[in-house]
Order: structure tokens, then sequence, then C-alpha cells
């Protein structure tokens, strides 16, 4: 199928809330959705993501702003008649109607009588074509999820609204179905807007991510820019994980020298989130997978002019890919190390002397104003 050509535009949200008696689900919000742009609404549960995506479809009044798309105000229109369509979690198929007579609801409703190219078309797109004639129960969950993709994008909207559409998925699926909406997004050019707690669903197939928490947008960019360059204790705990390390800002000029685990660790001024004045205390972050590991005794010369801080691992977890490690020090309690297993690393087990050591260019620093702890999942988040 070749790029469809929509009227659309950009979907905006001005000044959009939502109240529940006393509880504010959506604090005052300004988002734009550039047209053609895929879109992720990320955050934990409850943090208003699937409110503020139900009041840009019309399944919630929004209590205060307006909703405009192509710069044309809906925010008073049915739902049925703004030009967007909603893929949920549960897909909400018709099981009695095969996949072919549950792609064609749409235009049937409508009163459309020649509807076999289209459908056709559609099952194209998500690689169903074979199984026009299936019910939805001879159907895995991948399939039955892209049936229901294709059965919104028939009515060719101008915006996709994907509310958790994976979550009913196991692990390796949702990762193929991932790279499967990105083509499908990619091949028909349309603004689609998908809410997701799962950090590395945003990240695979957005190309904006707008980080949510508490009714607010935290900070919102490109996934890489999110990861590597986080603005709050939030972020960068809730995108992946972060090594934040409380210090004490010894100087400032175009690099900054704090003072922590009683060492001095360095990072550029450029990447400081936070007031840096000397005497004052910063929050410095640096990814697990930015550490280089060392043996005590074996950090000699490789380690000069990177920063350092010596510990003793506690824990170690071979994850295929790479082995985890964490590590007790002066600077931190559990320190996480990320090494790719390119080579047997003899003499890294719980109990060793190390030396951890990473370039100051990856460190970012943050306010220690801050929840060291923020975004960080619990098990019971996760459960």
């Amino acid at each position: 199928m070749t790029q469809q050509q929509t009227a659309g535009g950009d979907v905006r949200l001005t000044g959009i809330s939502k109240t529940y008696g006393s509880f504010t689900a959506v604090h005052p919000l300004d988002l734009t959705v550039p047209q053609g742009s895929f879109f992720a609404l990320l955050g934990a549960s409850g943090c208003g993501k699937t409110t503020t995506l139900r009041m840009i479809a019309g399944l919630e009044e929004a209590t205060t702003g307006t909703v405009t798309l192509g710069g044309r105000d809906i925010t008073a229109l049915p739902p049925y008649k703004r030009p967007v369509n909603t893929v949920f979690q549960s897909y909400a198929l018709f099981p009695h109607l095969d996949v072919t007579e549950n792609v064609a609801f749409g235009l049937r409703r409508r009163g459309v009588k020649a509807v076999r190219k289209q459908v056709g078309e559609m099952l194209d797109l998500v690689q169903l074509g074979d199984f026009a004639h299936r019910r939805p129960h001879q159907l895995s969950g991948g399939q039955q999820q892209r049936v229901a993709v294709a059965r919104a994008l028939i009515n060719h909207p101008q915006v996709l609204l994907l509310d958790e559409p994976l979550g009913a998925l196991d692990l390796k699926l949702r990762r193929q179905m991932q790279l499967e909406l990105k083509r499908i997004q990619t091949e028909v050019g349309i603004t689609f807007v998908h809410v997701t707690h799962d950090q590395e669903e945003a990240m695979t197939m957005a190309d904006t991510v707008a980080v949510m928490n508490g009714g607010r947008v935290e900070q919102l960019g490109a996934p890489a820019d999110l990861y590597e360059n986080p603005r709050t204790t939030f972020v960068a705990n809730f995108l992946g994980t972060s090594n934040l390390i409380e210090g004490e800002i010894v100087s400032t000029s175009t690099e900054i020298v704090v003072s922590a685990g009683g060492g001095k660790l360095r990072l550029p001024g450029s990447r400081c989130q936070a007031p840096a004045t000397s005497g004052g205390r910063l929050l410095l972050g640096i990814r697990p997978e930015k550490i280089s590991l060392a043996r005590a005794e074996d950090a000699g010369a490789e380690a000069e002019g990177r920063n350092r801080v010596a510990g003793r691992i506690t824990d170690s977890s071979f994850i295929g890919v790479s082995t985890q490690y964490v590590v007790e020090s002066p600077a931190g309690e559990a320190l996480h190390v990320y090494e790719q297993n390119v080579e047997h690393r003899a003499g890294l087990a719980p109990g060793a002397e190390v030396v951890l050591h990473w370039n100051p260019d990856h460190t970012f620093g943050l306010d220690a104003a801050q929840d060291i702890a923020a975004g960080v999942e619990s098990v019971e988040d996760a459960a």
C-alpha cells in the first residue's frame, strides 16, 4: 500500500485537564502530537496517560482545555464524529464474525457496499491475507491484535489511538508486534498515539515519548534523548536503570567536580540539570552499561582520566547477552553494572574487590533536592 495522504494535522491539547471530585487525574496540560508521528504516552499505572488518550478520543469529557486536530476544535464533538479510532488491549473482536467481516464492520455500518478490495488491502497491510475466513478464536493473540488494527485503519482515521495494545501478549510476541506496529505506521503514514507503561515498548516504537507522572508530563523528547539526558530522577529511574550518586560540588566551570564516596567525580557542565554552585549538593547519574569493571589489582592505567569508584561485588546475574553486577561502595550501597559477555571474566564474583570506571562525559547531573528513588519500580508495581 502506498503512503496514505490524509487531510490531517497536528493533535494539539491546550490546557487540557481532568478532575474527578477532589482528585486530579490530569493537571492542565499542553501537548502537540505532530502529524504522521508515532507518539507514546508512557508512565506507571495511574499517571493519567489513559485519561489523556480518552480525552483525545472523546470518551472522557475534559474538565478544562481544548483538543484540536489539524486546527479544528473537536473538544465538543462526540466520539463517533471525531476522525480518530481506538485500539484497546482487549481487541474487542466479534467472535461470531470471520476476519473479513470484523475488518469490514466499520465500513458496513457507514453503508459502504463494496468492501472486498479495501478489506483485502488492509489484511495485506497487517499480513493476514491468508486468514480472511478464520474466526477470532482460531487466531493467536498477535493475529487478533492485527485484525483490531486493520479494523480501525480501514476507516481512514486521521489519528489512531492505541491503549496498551500489546499488554495481553507474551514477551516474545510483544516484541514482534512492536516492530509490526512500527512498520504499519510507517507504511500508512498516519498519526499513532500509543499509551503504554512499558519503557522498552515506547522506546522501540515511538518517534517522540511523553513521560507522564502524577498527571503531568515530566519530560518530552526522542527516546534516545530521554534516556541519555534525563532531567529528573523519575525519568532517570523509570527509563531503564540509573546509578545516582549524591555528592558535594567542589568546583564548577565547563566541567563540574563533585566529591562523593571519598573520591572526586567529574561531569560536563552542559550535562547538569541543576544549579551548580560550590558547596551545593548534586546527584551524579551514570547508566549501568556505561561502566567498566576491573578487579582492584588490575585497575591501573586503564582507569586513568576516568571517573573511578572502588567497591565490592555483592551479586552477579548471568542473563545471556550480559552479566549484571551489583557493587557495594562508599558512593552507593547498590551500584549496577551491565557488562556484555564478549569474553569470560575470571575473578568477578560476589566478594571480589573491584574498581568501577567510566568516561566522565557519560555522567549527567540532577538536582539533589529530588527523591533519589522516584520512578524506581517495586515488586508491587510490576505485579
